[in-house]
């Protein structure tokens, strides 16, 4: 099976335009300039309604070739490992450019535009009373801002201190050992000391005067001895805000009114990953008085330990228009068309001999919640290595491929393996990040790929 790889840039996209059409509505992707181009009223990429909205600006210059990556000489990527912002995170619905756009051509104060959409989201999502919203730069900046507004309330004086927490009543965050995670220095980063606990005992031991708040990082409940539902619980016991970082745990959409309704003083979500929302942009939940105090801590203020987490008003907007098509998003559909979509991968691989393939799903699942396909092989019937199929993946051209995590933990591992004398033999595909066709390219040039290895 030979792919044919040596096709320019644009035969390339004009390809890639009839296997997907029905992403666009049924029409083609014109590779040409965009001046030529427009958003029309097919189906969106989650097959949404589109908006209609019609560009006719010349682009002249850089951008005039309608290839942005290819003039800078970055090569784009076929996205089958996820949400990873280290890859651009998601591809955002037309609906979502559409009104950005719209935002992009008038001036607004920016603080009256951030309460209105919260007050919109509030409604939206059917947040308890006294519950609000607040669109950031991205989850890790509600960390911050948030852990700012704890300690800070809507005194002026803190707020332009922070991180210096000298004299100011409260410096301590607690924390399950088994939830410390990256993220955690934007908690650190307001100047407070976080205190582990492992246990309910040592919680209640770890809690005095100092205790500013109690942190519950959603994805490693399983991990942690005190589960989600109990942490809030004891927080407002001892008059303590609890916050929850449930930065990449939706679908499903119950999930971001799930943990306010448990009681939970302040929750993130990552605005750029499935919700498909701009990814710099982040969404803060909470009660008002400390939404407010978030607000205060970020940009536009000046002189604020959140100066630097700016968000446009595009964004802010954007960010509701993708809650919104989410929100109103069929999972259940989703999930199949994903299927299906790894099916196409699947037919073509398992016509190599000694390769199986597998799927995964657990609707437990807290992060990352979408069905996935690992594809294994024997490497006594195929020569080839996890790491040798990933670098011939993302050596793909006129676009790289790129599945499971060839650039961090997995890319570790395979190293190691090699070394140790027993190379891995799988990789996992993700569907839920492909745009329609690009499903049946992967296919032909993985089956390509292992095709390669095969031992005669």
């Amino acid at each position: 099976m030979t792919l044919k790889l040596q096709w320019n840039r644009r035969a390339f996209l004009s390809a890639l335009s009839a296997m997907g059409a029905s992403f666009f509505g049924g029409k083609a992707l014109d590779a040409a300039p965009a001046a030529n181009r427009s958003v029309d009223n097919g189906a969106g990429y989650y097959g949404w309604p589109s908006s209609g909205y019609n560009d006719k600006v010349a682009v002249t210059g850089f951008g005039a070739t309608g290839d942005v990556y290819g003039e800078l000489g970055v090569v784009p990527l076929m996205n089958g490992s996820g949400t990873l912002t280290v890859i651009g995170g998601s591809l955002i619905p037309p609906e979502v450019e559409a009104v950005m756009r719209m935002a992009s051509e008038h001036f607004v104060v920016i603080d009256d535009l951030e309460r209105a959409v919260g007050q919109r989201i509030a409604k939206l999502l059917k947040l308890p009373d006294g519950y609000t919203g607040l669109i950031t730069a991205g989850a890790a900046a509600a960390l911050l801002v948030g852990y700012a507004a704890i300690l800070t309330g809507d005194n002026e004086e803190w707020i332009k201190q922070v991180p210096d927490l000298a004299g100011m009543p409260k410096n301590e965050v607690i924390i399950q050992k088994s939830h410390r995670y990256a993220f955690d220095h934007q908690i650190r980063q307001t100047g407070v000391k976080l205190i582990e606990v492992e246990t309910r005992e040592d919680l209640l031991s770890a809690i005095n005067p100092r205790t500013a708040a109690m942190h519950f990082t959603n994805l490693c409940n399983p991990q942690g001895q005190i589960k989600v539902d109990e942490w809030v619980k004891i927080a407002h016991a001892h008059n303590l805000p609890a916050y929850n970082d449930a930065a990449a745990d939706t679908p499903p959409v119950s999930r971001l009114w799930e943990y306010v309704n448990m009681g939970y003083d302040l929750v993130t979500f990552s605005g750029g990953k499935d919700i498909r929302g701009p990814q710099c942009a982040g969404l803060l939940l909470g009660k008002q008085n400390l939404i407010n105090s978030a607000l205060m801590n970020m940009s536009p203020q000046e002189d604020t330990i959140g100066r630097p987490c700016k968000v446009g008003k595009e964004e802010i907007v954007g960010m509701l228009k993708a809650l919104e098509l989410f929100v109103a998003s069929d999972q259940e559909a989703l999930l199949k068309k994903y299927r299906a979509m790894l099916g196409t991968v699947s037919d073509a691989v398992t016509k190599v001999p000694g390769v199986t393939t597998s799927y995964q799903f657990d609707p437990n699942q807290i992060d990352n919640h979408t069905v996935s396909m690992t594809i294994s092989w024997d490497t006594s019937k195929v020569n080839l290595t996890t790491l040798k199929v990933r670098q011939q993946l993302l050596a793909t051209r006129p676009i790289a491929i790129r599945m499971g995590d060839p650039v961090g933990n997995d890319a570790n591992r395979d190293q190691s393996a090699q070394s140790a004398g027993t190379p891995p033999q799988t990789i996992t595909v993700s569907a839920w990040q492909l745009k329609p066709g690009e499903e049946k390219i992967i296919a032909q040039r993985l089956a390509e790929i292992l095709h390669s290895g095969a031992v005669s």
